[in-house]
């Protein structure tokens, strides 16, 4: 099973208002284990920056005019996509953005690709409960101390932890690489050696039975 990890970052909210992707990162889970493979580019979005979504991502206006237009590195992204499930959290936005840039190519979107949309996952297994990625870091013990600022390769790491920890954590049988060999641990109960209990009946268990006997009215054996 290959699932891939996605997100985005964008000069704004809604592609509709003229905002563009400015950086896309994806990383591989190969049967929910990362395989260390991944993908990640910046993008000039042909525009300036605004200074709220600066604040968010810190990518500037200038650094952004010297990466590679989405033109040029769509192909090279889908590639990399292939047939695996998308992993989003909050899904809708970036495949608005990504199904946008898409569209301005005249190319296919990303409308055929199977979702898992990790906020609403989230929503379902903790209903009430805060679903950002920051909170669900919280709520599993991610580090994501390095997340001063919003980015896309890093948010995809750490959704990729999330994301395995809201199906029920990695796959004890599975082993990250670098993880040292596994054995097989033995635990053997000790057992305590006991008398084993008298069962006999004493003589003063047999009169007391003569004697209840005895006073039985119309016994059923007698008629």
């Amino acid at each position: 099973m290959r699932q891939i990890v996605l997100d985005t970052e964008t000069t704004g909210l809604d592609p509709s208002d003229g905002h563009r992707i400015v950086e896309i990162a994806c990383i591989e889970l190969v049967n929910r284990v990362p395989s260390g493979r991944h993908y990640q580019t910046y993008i000039n979005p042909e525009r300036d920056m605004p200074d709220e979504a600066f604040r968010v991502h810190g990518l500037s206006t200038e650094f952004l005019s010297a990466q590679p237009l989405f033109s040029e590195v769509a192909d090279a992204f889908v590639q990399f996509l292939g047939d695996g499930e998308l992993i989003i959290h909050n899904a809708e936005f970036d495949l608005k953005f990504l199904n946008a840039e898409m569209a301005l190519l005249e190319k296919s979107g990303l409308n055929d690709f199977k979702v898992i949309d990790t906020v609403r996952l989230a929503r379902e297994k903790f209903p009430g409960a805060p679903a950002s990625l920051d909170a669900l870091c919280r709520r599993f013990g991610v580090d994501n101390s390095k997340r001063q600022v919003h980015g896309a390769l890093l948010d995809a790491e750490l959704l990729a932890e999330v994301y395995l920890e809201l199906m029920g954590g990695r796959e004890p049988a599975l082993s990250l690489a670098g993880d040292g060999p596994r054995q097989e641990e033995q635990v053997t109960a000790a057992r305590t050696a006991r008398s084993p209990r008298p069962h006999g009946v004493s003589e003063a268990e047999r009169a007391a039975h003569k004697v209840f006997v005895a006073g039985l009215k119309n016994p059923i054996w007698k008629k």
